[in-house]
């Protein structure tokens, strides 16, 4: 694990952004697509550390983002060209347009300030959607990725990040994936070789640091 100062140097609230990978309630709501998925997600406690870290980003005046996955009810622009996108078109929670299913999961608390990307296609979050633009527009050079799943949607985000040149932090415990053994496994073998693995405790203590008032 990274040392307080290590840690703290790379979250500057002014080059920092936290991203909330699928959220949403069709993905970790209480009648998700995927239960299991969901129910790692709550009893891990990783929702509710994505709210923790969400809250603080917002009083730390850290800018969040929240990527949503969704699809058109004709299914126009999404990709059926992996048996993952094929499995989803037959579940009975479909992440529809302008459903709850495509809202955020309680106990994430959006605030006004919070940008929503909302993509058709793909698996990352980042990949063919505004997030690049976007987080160059906002000056970050930091990017805390949260969210689900670490089987997918979460290392795709954090490998586009890095080859698009930002600092990746994940907090280890705001992330989950299945089977639960999987998620260690995964931060250990590969996401700790691009990224800075943290807890959700330690990149909390430094979104809450004191400001320093110049002299």
């Amino acid at each position: 694990m990274p040392s307080y100062e290590q840690l703290s140097a790379l979250l500057d609230p002014a080059t920092t952004v936290l991203i909330t990978v699928e959220c949403q309630q069709g993905v970790v709501g209480p009648d998700a697509a995927l239960p299991q998925l969901a129910r790692a997600a709550r009893e891990s406690g990783a929702l509710d550390n994505v709210a923790r870290l969400v809250a603080a980003a917002h009083a730390s005046r850290v800018q969040v983002v929240h990527a949503v996955a969704e699809r058109r009810p004709d299914g126009r622009g999404a990709n059926r060209n992996a048996r993952l996108f094929r499995a989803a078109e037959r579940l009975p929670v479909q992440q529809l347009t302008g459903t709850v299913a495509t809202s955020l999961a309680p106990p994430i608390e959006p605030a006004e300030q919070d940008l929503v990307v909302r993509r058709l296609h793909g698996l990352s979050p980042v990949q063919g959607t505004d997030v690049d633009a976007l987080l160059r527009n906002l000056g970050c050079r930091t990017l805390v990725v949260t969210g689900v799943s670490a089987n997918v949607a979460v290392p795709n985000t954090v490998f586009d990040a890095v080859n698009r040149g930002y600092t990746v932090v994940v907090p280890s415990d705001a992330i989950a994936g299945v089977p639960a053994d999987y998620t260690p496994a995964m931060i250990r073998h590969t996401l700790e070789l691009v990224a800075t693995v943290a807890t959700t405790d330690e990149v909390l203590a430094c979104l809450r640091r004191p400001a320093v008032r110049p002299a």
